[in-house]
């Protein structure tokens, strides 16, 4: 007799995680959790410019609840170049990143330099003057969830006495939504980073398969979209966005990419 294919185990978390959801109506100026809208930037830094020379786009930013491991009590903020869309790669699923990277990324693919653009901070900044004009302004909600890890095989690993928070963060995935904080839900493989100046990679936020962003109606349709009427980052991969808990630079904060 074959034997049973064996059962996943899943574990309802105590780990911060929270789910993040489109609001209704229009983001006004002031808004701190929106799609596009009027960014909270890092004080000193420009809105981001794409190596083109084209201005980028904010696809959304977030203020991270204070729960949240590491980060939290900070704003969010993603923008990616209208022209530019790709998928990002380091060499191999565990990297060193270079001096810059977030300026002169490591590339597999054919980009001639960083068309994204991911920051984090904590500064009293205003939003800015000028509006997303590629994105239509809408609120995001942001609510507490249970991270649930799923794990295929424990085989001894409760024997080795850590928390089954820890243990189960390290060998499963959390759900597969647009969240904050929590475990990622990996496609494929884990990966992980470390930072230039010598600080292992955070994870921070996900973004789940083809995640669109509706576009203003006098917009053109974004290059290899997967949808007319909407903008998505990283060619609708799932996003997982890491970040150097050091804080050595705003910008110190790598994509990566699966499918």
């Amino acid at each position: 007799m074959s034997a049973l294919p064996e059962q996943p185990v899943v574990h309802e978390s105590g780990i911060p995680m929270y789910l993040v959801r489109e609001g209704s109506g229009t983001a006004e100026r002031g808004a701190r959790d929106t799609v596009g809208g009027w960014p909270f930037l890092p004080a000193g830094e420009p809105w981001p410019v794409c190596f083109c020379g084209e201005r980028m786009v904010l696809f959304f930013q977030l203020d991270i609840p204070v729960d949240i491991a590491v980060f939290g009590g900070e704003h969010l903020l993603v923008f990616q170049c209208p022209a530019h869309n790709d998928a990002v790669s380091a060499d191999g699923g565990s990297e060193q990143l270079p001096e810059r990277f977030w300026d002169r990324p490591p590339q597999r693919y054919h980009s001639e330099g960083a068309f994204w653009r991911i920051m984090l901070h904590r500064d009293d900044t205003t939003p800015s003057d000028e509006v997303d004009s590629y994105l239509l302004p809408k609120p995001l909600e942001v609510g507490p969830a249970t991270e649930r890890i799923t794990v295929w095989s424990l085989g001894d690993a409760l024997l080795d006495g850590r928390p089954a928070d820890e243990l189960f963060a390290a060998r499963g995935n959390g759900v597969d939504e647009f969240k904050l904080g929590g475990v990622p839900c990996w496609a494929q493989a884990r990966e992980s980073y470390t930072c230039p100046c010598g600080a292992e990679l955070v994870f921070v936020c996900q973004l789940p398969k083809d995640t669109g962003f509706e576009k203003h109606s006098h917009q053109p349709a974004q290059n290899l979209t997967f949808h007319s009427d909407q903008y998505g980052l990283f060619l609708g991969n799932m996003l997982y966005i890491f970040a150097c808990p050091a804080r050595c630079h705003p910008a110190a904060a790598w994509p990566v990419n699966q499918n």
